[in-house]
């Protein structure tokens, strides 16, 4: 069942995938062409395209299980569960509000700017470039405010979603309707309703009952097909052999599996573990899991301890270390991480910056988990703990713009607190957004910030619980 794309499509991004995870795929390209549509020799082809093994010299060990990834840590010598540090009821409450303002707020920059120009670039400029003649040709050079809703650039080549108009400078009135949005809900949700207790099962389940197919892309659309087939709507209990089956539902037709839908689901998640990196990410490894692999897996896990850490620390550079901390130091994402860490602190300027994140990483898709989270570290290393520096770079810089403006936005608002965040970026969503989730539609952001916080000190209790056994 193709999903997202027809399967021949599937079958050349699978192509692809299986290079970057270290496979010989020489052949493979003009072995497709000559199957056409045909569905039983493309499913041939990825039948043998899904029995490689990475060559030998692969240099990267990259597993996807929680035992394997935590013992690849640059760090692996820790306990499960560590405690969280103390602050005042008002900070606490302060930050969950500034992180779920911050990600909105980002998310609304980029939204608008998730158009194929912006995100892959065209006419010969890279998607950073037409970013920024896109607020040049709007009088709105450097960004200081939301994306205007027209541009003396605007052409065949350089155009806005005219989809996300809603947030715009111009019209911008709430945090309209966004998958970015719709995936923190539902951590918030899972953990209100399980804490501790869930896995990748009870994501699909959560998936099924709570989203269209419509609402799903790619490795999620995969994923979600892929579930229909091992589960049933009226039967709630997990098989025995839902491990194998787990495996088949985030790998099946899936070439995607490595991009960044997972990366953008892991702030529910984060926000009940504030504080504790290492919950965090073991969180957001079992969301992961359910539709990725790989770095794919790791992309969630670095944003969520990021996340994490940003509620009780200060320093951008500090903040990314502790991403890195959990996820395999054997890693693709690691590696493309560290090489964007050291672009941010030798950068002059802003443009400077983008540009040579752009040239590092513009081999991967537009979409990809590694590109995009290396922008995310750069932005944050290169904010210097400046929340409209730290969204309006991540921004900027292409590639998956609104996933990216989020991202920074939740780690540098639960840095600051809502208290500290520029009134220009929040007061226009009027505490309001719509999730498309019945009950979150619309929603006031604080309520949403009130319920994490609960949660966050129910999962704090049952944390320090467990690791007290």
């Amino acid at each position: 069942m193709a999903g997202w794309e027809k399967l021949s499509e599937l079958m050349r991004r699978e192509i692809i995938q299986r290079n970057e995870e270290g496979c010989v795929v020489d052949g493979f390209e003009s072995r497709l062409a000559q199957c056409g549509e045909d569905e039983e020799q493309l499913m041939a082809l990825y039948r043998e395209l899904s029995a490689l093994e990475p060559s030998p010299d692969f240099p990267f060990v990259e597993p996807s299980d929680l035992a394997g990834i935590r013992a690849l840590r640059p760090d692996a010598s820790r306990s499960r569960g560590g405690s969280v540090p103390e602050l005042s009821e008002a900070a606490w409450r302060d930050k969950f509000l500034g992180a779920w303002s911050g990600r909105l707020s980002g998310c609304a920059l980029g939204k608008p700017l998730e158009s194929w120009p912006m995100m892959g670039g065209s006419n010969g400029n890279p998607g950073w470039r037409n970013v920024q003649l896109w607020f040049e040709g709007a009088d709105a050079w450097p960004i200081r405010g939301y994306t205007p809703e027209r541009s003396r650039a605007e052409s065949e080549h350089i155009f806005i979603s005219d989809w996300c108009m809603k947030s715009t400078r111009e019209r911008i009135r709430f945090m309209e309707s966004d998958d970015d949005v719709r995936y923190t809900v539902l951590g918030l949700l899972m953990l209100e309703e399980k804490g501790l207790d869930w896995d990748a099962w009870d994501i699909g389940k959560l998936w099924h009952s709570r989203l269209t197919y419509q609402q799903v892309c790619t490795a999620e659309t995969q994923a979600y097909l892929n579930f229909a087939q091992v589960t049933s709507h009226m039967k709630r209990d997990k098989p025995a052999d839902w491990t194998f089956k787990q495996e088949w539902v985030r790998t099946h037709l899936n070439p995607y599996r490595e991009w960044i839908g997972a990366q953008i689901r892991a702030d529910g998640f984060a926000y009940g573990a504030a504080g504790n990196p290492e919950l965090a990410a073991e969180l957001a490894w079992r969301d992961a899991s359910f539709s990725h692999v790989k770095n794919g897996i790791y992309g969630e896990m670095f944003a969520a301890a990021m996340i994490a850490a940003a509620f009780t620390e200060t320093d951008p550079e500090r903040i990314v270390e502790a991403g890195l901390r959990e996820i395999p130091g054997t890693s693709r994402l690691a590696c493309d991480i560290a090489q964007a860490v050291d672009i941010a602190k030798d950068a002059k300027d802003q443009l400077e910056l983008v540009d040579r994140i752009w040239e590092a990483f513009k081999h991967y898709d537009a979409v990809h988990t590694n590109n995009n989270a290396a922008l995310v570290a750069a932005a944050l290393i290169y904010s210097g703990g400046d929340f409209e520096k730290g969204i309006t770079t991540a921004v900027l810089g292409g590639w998956d713009t609104d996933c990216n403006g989020a991202t920074v936005g939740s780690i540098l608002g639960a840095c600051l607190g809502a208290s500290a965040l520029p009134t220009s970026w929040i007061e226009p969503l009027n505490d309001t957004f719509y999730a498309d989730l019945t009950g979150f539609d619309p929603i006031s952001i604080s309520a949403c910030a009130e319920r994490s916080y609960q949660v966050f000190l129910r999962i704090r209790d049952q944390a320090a619980a467990l690791a007290g056994r």
